[in-house]
């Protein structure tokens, strides 16, 4: 077995003492994660549709507009990202 050819490299804190691999970072942009956050507030709000009357009965009809309110800041933060991967790969 070869040993590596350039040795992690090493931090220490405190007591401890930490190896860092050299890695390339990962390209993520979080268009993804959002598509996915967003949609599950979606399908959330409409599973909670049929139930209106005894969520408004219960006190929780705030269920349904926290799944609103999720839906809709997503949309925000997935143009916001959409921005930002098209600027970075721009630049």
């Amino acid at each position: 077995m070869k040993p590596p050819e350039d040795p992690p490299t090493e931090h220490e804190i405190g007591k401890r003492t930490f190896l860092v691999a050299d890695v390339p970072p990962l390209d993520v942009d979080g268009v993804r994660t959002l598509e996915v956050g967003t949609g599950l507030w979606l399908v959330a709000f409409v599973a909670l549709l049929p139930f209106y009357k005894s969520l408004e009965d219960d006190g929780r009809l705030w269920w349904l507009w926290t799944c609103l309110s999720g839906f809709g800041l997503g949309l925000i933060g997935l143009e916001y990202c959409r921005r930002r991967r098209a600027a970075r790969t721009r630049g």
